[in-house]
């Protein structure tokens, strides 16, 4: 007969904070959490630990001042909320196809946008390069023709 709005796997995680808390903050800390998970639920925090069932070694570990030594925390498969991992599903042959199939779609894109901004901005050279040449073309104009009214005589 659980009561209504408790908690037990937060209960239980508060519970495994306060006895296996690294420092006595954490260990405080969760046995403050563990009583307000508790007391949400109207029960104190010895009717949640039987319901629970991690009554005595709770309650008898609560009551040391001393701090516990290294070798008396929980080990890794007493906590509740670590559950095992499953095995990812292994890639098939399709689905290594598909991916590649939509990564080289995604480079021909890449490509085009490339090659599409370069003739762009080769274009945009070209033009500015014939200004330059159509420019230098009159300064060797206008040379040319000034060192014919110096010399008289015209360039080879």
């Amino acid at each position: 007969m659980t009561p209504d709005g408790f908690d037990r796997d937060r209960f239980a995680k508060c519970q495994a904070l306060a006895v296996g808390g690294a420092t006595p903050g954490e260990r405080q800390a969760g046995r403050a959490a563990a009583a307000r998970v508790a007391a949400n639920a109207g029960l104190t925090v010895e009717e949640a630990e039987r319901l629970v069932g991690g009554g005595s070694q709770a309650s008898a570990r609560r009551g040391s001042s001393s701090p516990e030594p290294e070798t008396s925390r929980p080990s890794r498969e007493t906590y509740t909320w670590q559950k095992p991992k499953s095995e990812p599903e292994p890639i098939t042959v399709a689905e290594i196809l598909a991916q590649k199939a939509a990564d080289l779609a995604r480079r021909k894109k890449a490509a085009a946008r490339r090659q599409r901004d370069d003739r762009a901005l080769h274009a945009e050279e070209e033009k500015a390069k014939a200004v330059l040449r159509e420019q230098q073309a009159v300064r060797d104009r206008e040379w040319a023709e000034a060192r014919l009214r110096r010399d008289g005589e015209p360039l080879p």
